[in-house]
């Protein structure tokens, strides 16, 4: 789990084009989706829990990139993408696969994160990242830390995320 929160902590969502001083870092936003996500779902288990807060693994290796260019590279990148993703969860004893269900639900939480994200951070009107993402409704952006971290406290917030989630075995 450490190289996976080294490499998440130093890939840059939105390409690094945001505000503030730092990158706003896949580590970070992995842990604010697993916030929403445990806000939306208070009853979830464990194991979905971990499942979300891992839902961009993958991208420890192979960087973030944006919808429309992974739309571009198509089947090839989703078969990486997914194959990553499914030797993560093995790791993790974690389904190799997770249902329609839990996917739409963790989809439900990036996209609440990607419009604050694209608001405070990347420079969207309200308008335009309502369209792109939905409106949030229910959260604001002051309810998460949206502020970009330098590398290490990137990496340490997903390392405590990942280790209360394993303590609660």
């Amino acid at each position: 789990i450490e190289d996976i929160a080294h490499g998440l902590a130093r890939v840059a969502r939105w390409n690094g084009q945001t505000k503030g001083e730092h990158a706003f870092s896949v580590a970070q936003h992995s842990v604010i989706v697993l916030q929403i996500y445990s806000q939306l779902y208070p009853k979830a288990t464990r194991q979905e829990k971990l499942i979300t807060l891992l839902h961009d693994a993958p991208e420890y290796v192979i960087g973030d990139m944006i919808s429309p260019f992974k739309a571009v590279l198509g089947n090839e990148y989703k078969e990486i993408e997914s194959r990553l993703q499914e030797a993560i969860h093995l790791r993790y004893s974690l389904p190799p696969h997770i249902s329609k269900t839990l996917k739409s639900a963790i989809k439900r939480a990036d996209s609440i994160s990607a419009f604050f994200e694209a608001t405070q951070l990347a420079g969207f009107a309200h308008a335009e990242a309502i369209k792109f993402f939905g409106a949030p409704r229910g959260f604001s952006a002051d309810m998460f830390d949206f502020k970009p971290q330098p590398v290490e406290v990137a990496q340490s917030i997903f390392l405590e995320s990942f280790q209360t989630l394993e303590d609660r075995l």
